[in-house]
């Protein structure tokens, strides 16, 4: 299996907005640390506002919980 890296490249490339949805919430629940993980979060945040998806507002949510907005 493409590593987590591989698959967001891949996404990016196909410009896949769902995918990456997904993927960096992958990363965000697989990240070492906090930070990261609102790394992540963010982005999963933005391609899921771009694209409308339902899973935004738990997206905020997560991030609120962590200052983070």
């Amino acid at each position: 299996m493409a590593s987590l890296q591989d698959r967001l490249l891949a996404a990016h490339a196909r410009d896949d907005r769902a995918g990456l949805v997904a993927l960096y919430t992958e990363a965000a629940d697989t990240a070492a640390d906090l930070d990261a993980a609102c790394f992540y979060l963010t982005h999963a945040y933005i391609f899921a506002l771009e694209k409308g998806d339902p899973v935004t507002k738990s997206l905020y949510d997560r991030l609120k919980v962590h200052g983070r907005v």
